[in-house]
């Protein structure tokens, strides 16, 4: 069994956020974000799973 990936990612729920491979999907709102795995939820996509050790997700202000 491999050990457990010791990446986390900086983001926190409540973040806003922008794909930068998907503008189109608009803003997003981090809703959840434990070791590389985020949840987020887009304005013209919905929630989406997030990689975020393959993804790195434009932070907004």
């Amino acid at each position: 069994m491999p050990a457990p990936s010791a990446f986390r990612s900086f983001l926190e729920p409540g973040q806003s956020v922008i794909h930068p491979d998907h503008p189109e999907w608009g803003r997003g709102q981090v809703q959840s974000a434990v070791a590389h795995r985020v949840t987020v939820n887009f304005e013209n996509q919905g929630k989406v799973l997030i990689d975020a050790s393959v993804i790195t997700l434009t932070l907004l202000s």
